[in-house]
């Protein structure tokens, strides 16, 4: 599965926290915050369908979405590329810099501290 853009992990993280979402449900709890028209947010839901990002199933005659991205790896991938990228760091970014996040949970943290101190250096990437 792509790395999803800055844009698909606002619908990915209005997901995480209370999927399943109809595209209209999705839509409204990301408007504020990405500014998008309806026709908009039914355009990424499409491409990240295509990509594998998200699931689409019927509910009660009503189309609804799920995250078909694992959280805690998308959120470690996220983390390793901007330590790489942003900060420029060798290591892996701190778990610490997680505490008291909303998105994660204490059991997600440690997953999440795991994956970051197993990630594969640049050099086998």
């Amino acid at each position: 599965m792509a790395t999803p853009s800055v844009t698909e992990l606002t619908l990915l993280k209005a997901l995480w926290k209370g999927q399943p979402l109809s595209a209209r449900a999705l839509h409204a709890s990301v408007e504020a915050e990405l500014g998008w028209s309806f026709s908009s947010t039914r355009k990424t839901v499409e491409r990240m369908l295509e990509k594998g990002m998200l699931v689409q199933r019927s509910e009660q005659g009503v189309q609804v979405y799920e995250t078909g991205a694992d959280k805690v790896a998308t959120l470690a991938a996220f983390a390793h590329d901007f330590g790489r990228r942003v900060m420029e760091l060798d290591s892996p970014l701190p778990v610490t810099m997680f505490t008291g996040s909303k998105l994660v949970d204490r059991q997600e943290l440690a997953q999440l501290e795991q994956l970051l101190q197993d990630w594969p250096s640049d050099a086998k990437e």
